[in-house]
């Protein structure tokens, strides 16, 4: 019996060795790999070369949806299945044109992980439960619509990665070294990105990233006791 491999790419500890119990309790399936990061992620599925790619979309220094993208370029015959604590028509559309084949919320992981799993391997979609009539009803019937800025198709792969790092708080120069780029490189970069955007200050650069799901904002936790 052929093995199924399977990367794990979560920026959380605790979630990654819970998918991972999971996935090695089905018999013929491997976590070959695990990921904390989008970047990392990438990497690791041209080493690994995984059968299906288990990935959050909120990730640092790559988010979920780019690294996706990055992984399908280099790795076509991997399988991507998203994981995500959203459910909305703009991620669903994200998602699809990301190139992944399954969307499934953590909230759903324990009860349907493996069966995404499996509908993967066998080369079909799968979609968590709470989205999967919004995407016949609604997503497969409308062309798909540009964002907020009409900018859907405007930033290169490596500016939407530009994008992400000064979002999360990187310096040009960190931008730079993450990139391997020379600092007048990446400099170029974002005054070309903020031409591109009609946008003058790192503050609109970081809304534009998080209204276009480059990167997220998780809501803060309610202290408990007051």
């Amino acid at each position: 019996m052929t093995t199924a491999r399977i990367l794990i790419a979560d920026d959380h500890e605790v979630v990654r060795k819970g998918i991972r119990a999971i996935l090695e309790a089905h018999p013929g399936w491997e976590a070959c790999g695990e990921s904390s990061d989008g970047r990392d992620a990438v990497e690791k599925a041209q080493a690994l070369k995984p059968d299906v790619v288990v990935i959050d979309i909120g990730m640092p220094l790559l988010n979920g949806l780019e690294a996706t993208r990055q992984i399908l370029k280099g790795r076509p015959n991997s399988k991507v299945l998203v994981l995500t604590m959203h459910e909305s028509e703009q991620v669903v559309q994200q998602v699809l044109e990301a190139g992944a084949r399954g969307y499934l919320l953590k909230s759903d992981a324990s009860r349907d992980l493996v069966r995404a799993v499996e509908e993967l391997l066998r080369n079909k979609t799968f979609f968590t439960s709470k989205v999967a009539q919004l995407v016949l009803d609604t997503f497969l019937r409308r062309r798909p619509r540009a964002d907020e800025n009409g900018a859907s198709n405007i930033l290169t792969p490596r500016e939407r990665e530009v994008v992400q790092l000064l979002a999360e708080g990187k310096s040009t120069k960190e931008v730079a070294s993450a990139l391997n780029l020379s600092v007048k490189t990446a400099e170029t970069h974002r005054s070309n990105i903020m031409r591109k955007l009609d946008i003058h200050s790192v503050s609109e650069l970081v809304l534009y990233a998080v209204r276009n799901n480059i990167v997220q904002v998780l809501p803060a936790l309610t202290p408990t006791g007051t």
